[in-house]
Order: structure tokens, then C-alpha cells, then sequence
């Protein structure tokens, strides 16, 4: 293995100054979201509509919150002003990270690549299972965070030579204004955009951010309603009408499963959805299927065994999936992409980095089948 590839440089660079941290500010000269910084005026929300009495109906997320003045949504972080719906997040990133694509996970866009990946605090929907919990579950004034214009997190992404901008962490939908213009920031560098979202958006917000994002990945938490009710917070069919959406739209994107052992795991459940994925979406989305760690609310089951995810796998591939990936178990070929046709490795993977591509212009270099993704340079 040459030491000097592209492949092994980046390895070297992302161990050197990466570290093993989930969310925080981990990058030399960048501010930690605990420290102080001027506070920015509240940005007037995109998508709510103005009712009596000063009321307000937000129109960003399935929950369509009706908030009185003085109060916020569910997700925390927008306030009704007088009959004025605003962001209190906007401009205020409690993560700034440079992290391998594939850590979103993102395996078939630009392999081996950087993301410069942000958040805010907030989300939607509350997942007892959180691994960001500390962030998503966080209100604006639990952190001190220093203001970063669009401008700002743009040159920040440039200046460190990551090719994309990652929404992430916690749930970008919240803070759908800053992502709005932080990706158009990033546009006009050339950079790209992606969004790791829990899905749980409304249409019209959904079509905006697709004009402007590059890919999106979705974790699809699991295929029963009562999953999403009990577990969640939430509601199935909203995050299968936007997966439905980013179909129809054209845009690259992936789907994440975390399999929870007792709760998601059942092999009829993993057939219905891989079946309605590939009757619905189409064989070629990539399916990944992690593995579940105690955290936050979830700590009384174990970890998913290994046999678990492999029978995941192997029920989704019989379905008709034709990349299925296994996240958050290391060292398997699960992680690597192959090629439907002739079987041969195309990207070669262990966690978080890629040992190869074996691509010619996004084809199969052994037979020439197209795998379907973004391979190109930015």
C-alpha cells in the first residue's frame, strides 16, 4: 500500500487532528460552543404563518406547532415574538467538526473525503436512544456560543480544504434559516452540501434545502408507527413521505437504521421495510443498518449483536437492496461497496476511512457497471 496515496494522506490527516469526538469544536482556532461570544439578533423564521390573536403556526416540521406569544415549538429553539415567529439558533453553532464523510454516514459520495460538519442545538423529535442528546435536547440559553455568520462557517469549511459543508449532530430541520444560508455561503466556494436529518419535515422547507444540498442522508428509525410513538416522539409516515420526495427530486440519498435490540429488530419488520424501500424508492439507495449502544434514555438493553445486523443484511439483500452497508461494527466486509454485477470491491473501507476506490468515472474498474453515488471531485 503506497503511504503517499490520496487515500493514506487523508487517513494520516483525519487521525492527526480529527480526535474520536462525536460533536465539539475539535478544530485548531475555531471557538468551542462554551465560549463567549456577541449575541446575535433573532432571525425572523422562513415557514410559519401569522394567526389571531398573535398567534403563529409554524409550517417547518409535521408537528405545524401552533405557539402563543412568549412561547416556543416543540423543538425549543423558535419563539413567538409578539406574533413574530423567530429563530434563536440562527448564527450559533454548538459543534464545529471536521469529520470523514463516511462518519455521517455518506458511503457513496466523495469516499475519503471531508466534511465540515455543524450543528446547533435542537431537534424535532426526541429519541430515547440519542447519541447527540446533549445537544439535540438542549435549549439556546443551556449554551454560550460564539456568533459564525454564513460567511463565516463557509471560509472555515475552505480554509481547512474540507469539500463539504455536513448539517448534523443534532437535527438541522430546526435551524433550517442558517442551513439556507450557509449552504448558499458554500455554493458560491464551490463546496458542497449535505444534510443528516431524522427526516421529520415538511414539504415546502424539504423542496428549498433540496435545491441547495448536494446529498441527504435519513435515518429511518424503524418501520412501526408504535416505534416512533413510544421511542421517538414522532410519526412514521412523515419520514416516508420525505423519503418519497427525495426520490422524486433526484437528489442522492441514503437511509440509516439503527437496529435496537427487542424494539426494531424483528425480521418481519426488516423485510416489510427493505421491500417497501425497494418498491418505493428503487434497489440502488444504500441502506445502512448500525449497530445500537446504550445512551440517554435507552441504557437498559444491550448493545445489538453482531448476528443481528448481519441477519438485517441478509434479509434486505433478499428483498431486492443492492448496497447495504452495517455501521458501528468495524472490520466486516459489510462496509465496504461491491459491485452488483460482477461482485468486485469498488470502495474498500474500515470505520471511518477508505483503503481504495476502484472506480473509472464512477464505474466498476473490473467490469464497467455504473455505481450509483457522487465520485467526482468538488
Amino acid at each position: 500500500m503506497n503511504p503517499h496515496s490520496p487515500v493514506n494522506v487523508r487517513r494520516r490527516r483525519f487521525l492527526q487532528g480529527l480526535g474520536a469526538a462525536a460533536a465539539g469544536c475539535a478544530l485548531p482556532g475555531v471557538s468551542c460552543a462554551q465560549a463567549a461570544g456577541p449575541e446575535a439578533a433573532p432571525v425572523e423564521a422562513r415557514f410559519y404563518e401569522r394567526l389571531e390573536d398573535k398567534l403563529v403556526r409554524c409550517d417547518l416540521c409535521p408537528r405545524h406547532c401552533v405557539v402563543p406569544p412568549g412561547g416556543r415549538g416543540e423543538c425549543g429553539v423558535r419563539e413567538n415574538r409578539d406574533g413574530r415567529y423567530v429563530s434563536l439558533v440562527y448564527g450559533r453553532p454548538c459543534a464545529l467538526n471536521l469529520d470523514p464523510i463516511e462518519k455521517k454516514p455518506l458511503f457513496h459520495v466523495l469516499p475519503g473525503t471531508a466534511a465540515f460538519s455543524i450543528a446547533t442545538v435542537g431537534c424535532n423529535i426526541e429519541c430515547k436512544f440519542c447519541q447527540n442528546w446533549d445537544i439535540s435536547q438542549a435549549r439556546p440559553e443551556d449554551v454560550r456560543a460564539r456568533y459564525r455568520s454564513p460567511g463565516d462557517i463557509a471560509a472555515l469549511a475552505a480554509a481547512r480544504g474540507a469539500p463539504t459543508i455536513a448539517y448534523t449532530y443534532s437535527e438541522p430541520t430546526v435551524f433550517s434559516e442558517y442551513m439556507i444560508d450557509c449552504a448558499r455561503a458554500a455554493r458560491e466556494r464551490g463546496l458542497h452540501n449535505v444534510m443528516i436529518s431524522n427526516g421529520y419535515i415538511s414539504e415546502r422547507p424539504l423542496q428549498e434545502l433540496c435545491s441547495l444540498m448536494t446529498a441527504v442522508k435519513i435515518d429511518l428509525k424503524a418501520f412501526t408507527d408504535r416505534f416512533y410513538r413510544e421511542t421517538c416522539g414522532g410519526e412514521l409516515e412523515p419520514v416516508l413521505e420525505t423519503l418519497k420526495r427525495l426520490a422524486d427530486s433526484g437528489i442522492w440519498y441514503e437511509i440509516v437504521v439503527l437496529i435496537v435490540p427487542t424494539l426494531n429488530d424483528g425480521e418481519d419488520e426488516i423485510r416489510r421495510m427493505a421491500d417497501w424501500i425497494v418498491r418505493e424508492l428503487g434497489p440502488d439507495v444504500p441502506v445502512h443498518f448500525s449497530r445500537f449502544r446504550p445512551a440517554y434514555k435507552l441504557r437498559n438493553l444491550p448493545p445489538t449483536p453482531p448476528a443481528t445486523l448481519q441477519r438485517a443484511r441478509r434479509v434486505a439483500g433478499e428483498q431486492g437492496c443492492r448496497y447495504v452497508y452495517l455501521g458501528n461494527l468495524p472490520g466486516t466486509d459489510a462496509e465496504n461497496t461491491h459491485c452488483p454485477a460482477c461482485g468486485a470491491t469498488v470502495v474498500e473501507r474500515y470505520g471511518y476511512f477508505v483503503r481504495a476506490v476502484r472506480l473509472n468515472a464512477g464505474n466498476c474498474a473490473r467490469c464497467g457497471h455504473p455505481i450509483p453515488g457522487i465520485w467526482g471531485p468538488a
